[in-house]
């Protein structure tokens, strides 16, 4: 059990930090938008993940979404001129604020959960797949759903969900645009496990507080894992070979409303 006495919490806008006993708790607080990531929020995001890097007494993270949702990706309406001009230096780096959210996650020092409620949509879903680790609701919704918005999938998108899964199960959410169920996520190997929607948390962090009473170790073991199970190819490879398709997709849907 959690000691209440060893809890504590600071609110930095749309991202809130937690810390329990060895666990550090960030949750992504912007409901309205069911938890969208923001350019902003993404550098939120980034500073909280180098505070919990910096704090030895952390064992393990979790990542959630408040009001019982996840991610539902980029909030698009903040990316300014990137539905009109994909290639300014506006728009790029917009994009490579975002993307740096997940790909600092991936890069953490601890061990990492992803407890994912509610959805997980494109961002929100390499968001989640950038964790060791995910605990997901039976009646998640995870949705790529890049492509049913006219966008080519950006982020190293196809690279994580292979690394989780299989070439199949990417190609069928990422192309063909399959959503699937938490339950099916963790038959298909892209969660640790599935369970009822109000357990989702509290399972989070029991299997957080296993990893978290020897911090030191944790760290070095996890960094241990991701040395001797590389990726089918190199993040920074997959980010640059989706980017160039997913700005070309960006003008093209500017394009679109334009001539509307």
């Amino acid at each position: 059990m959690t000691d209440p006495a060893a809890r504590t919490s600071t609110e930095e806008c749309d991202v809130l930090i937690e810390r329990l006993t060895g666990v550090a708790v960030i949750t992504l607080n912007n409901p309205a938008r069911r938890n969208a990531l923001t350019p902003d929020s993404a550098d939120r995001l980034v500073q909280a993940f180098e505070k919990i890097d910096a704090d030895v007494n952390i064992g393990a993270l979790i990542v959630k979404g408040a009001d019982g949702s996840f991610c539902s990706g980029a909030d698009l309406r903040s990316l300014g001129s990137a539905m009109d001009d994909p290639t300014s230096d506006e728009a790029y780096g917009a994009l490579e604020r975002i993307y740096r959210a997940f790909t600092r996650f991936g890069e953490m020092g601890v061990p990492t959960i992803a407890a994912v409620r509610g959805s997980a949509v494109g961002a929100g879903v390499n968001l989640a797949m950038a964790a060791d680790v995910r605990i997901v609701a039976e009646n998640a919704r995870i949705i790529s759903g890049f492509l049913k918005l006219g966008l080519h999938p950006g982020g190293g998108h196809f690279q994580l969900l292979v690394q989780g899964s299989s070439r199949e199960t990417a190609a069928a959410m990422g192309v063909f645009s399959q959503e699937i169920s938490g339950k099916r996520a963790a038959q298909l190997g892209l969660a640790w496990e599935s369970v009822d929607d109000a357990e989702v948390e509290s399972r989070a962090i029991e299997l957080a507080q296993s990893a978290a009473s020897d911090p030191g170790l944790t760290r070095k073991a996890i960094q241990s894992l991701r040395l001797t199970t590389p990726p089918v190819v190199p993040w920074a490879a997959a980010l640059q070979a989706e980017r160039a398709p997913q700005l070309w997709s960006l003008r093209r849907a500017a394009n679109r409303r334009a001539d509307v």
